[in-house]
């Protein structure tokens, strides 16, 4: 096979690719008149779930990223032992069922928990739930990008910082946290868009308030698709602007 066929032949597996994932997308956005896009954002109801899923799976992605650059880091840079199993437990949310994922939270901080009877405290039902279940099921996707990141950086430019009297704390924020700073980036969008979609944990630990996904799981189940579609379509065009802007943003 030449060169043009095989670059031909890659095309074309590519386009499928595409096809397969921009046709469902393309078909349900034109399903819905913009006079009915205009009337499901009127709803009070849609734009409060909206708002709730966007801001809930933000704060998930900045406590992630307090907490999960670090590990990245230090996964990235050092030799130790049990990293192997350090780095299997991050990946494990990305692998478990996230119904199981949300059963595992709801036996930590339910009403029935040690938490709970220790701090009286009143989780299950709250924003801070669905903060603690989307962090917990999309942390993997900023750490591990975080991660890949770091490696991209040689280690003789930390080295170099350091030689010249630089602190590790300023080496790394100076010198390899702009170096990785792309991947970093690309890694907590992956999150909050991850965090956005989250349903199977979300709908286990707070029903209500109701994030996005639930709300068209509700209405889907309740009143058929017609009712669920409008909403599906308006989180799709929210996301999508969101997210394309943080991009250009990020590459400008």
């Amino acid at each position: 096979m030449g060169k043009r066929a095989f670059t031909m032949l890659m095309a074309v597996l590519g386009a499928i690719l595409l096809l397969l994932i921009f046709f469902p997308v393309v078909r349900i956005v034109l399903s819905v008149s913009p006079g009915e896009l205009l009337d499901t954002l009127r709803e009070t109801e849609v734009t409060a779930s909206i708002l709730l899923t966007l801001r809930a799976s933000l704060w998930a992605t900045l406590l992630a990223g307090l907490f999960g650059i670090p590990l990245a880091y230090l996964l990235a840079r050092k030799e130790f032992r049990g990293k192997r199993l350090i780095e299997g437990l991050v990946d494990l949310p990305v692998i478990i069922p996230h119904t199981a994922a949300g059963i595992a939270l709801l036996v930590v901080i339910g009403r029935h928990s040690l938490l709970h009877r220790l701090t009286s405290v009143q989780l299950v039902g709250t924003e801070a739930a669905i903060v603690l279940a989307m962090f917990f099921v999309s942390a993997p996707f900023l750490i591990n990008g975080a991660k890949e990141g770091f490696r991209g950086v040689d280690p003789r430019y930390e080295k170099t910082a350091v030689t010249l009297g630089a602190s590790p704390a300023r080496a790394f924020f100076s010198v390899t946290f702009p170096m990785a700073r792309k991947s970093v980036v690309s890694g907590m969008l992956m999150m909050w868009g991850r965090g956005i979609s989250e349903f199977g944990a979300v709908v286990i630990l707070a029903y209500h308030p109701k994030t996005a996904p639930v709300l068209i799981f509700e209405r889907f189940q309740n009143f058929g698709l017609d009712h669920a579609v409008g909403v599906t379509v308006l989180l799709i065009l929210v996301s999508l602007a969101i997210f394309t802007g943080i991009r250009y943003l990020t590459r400008k």
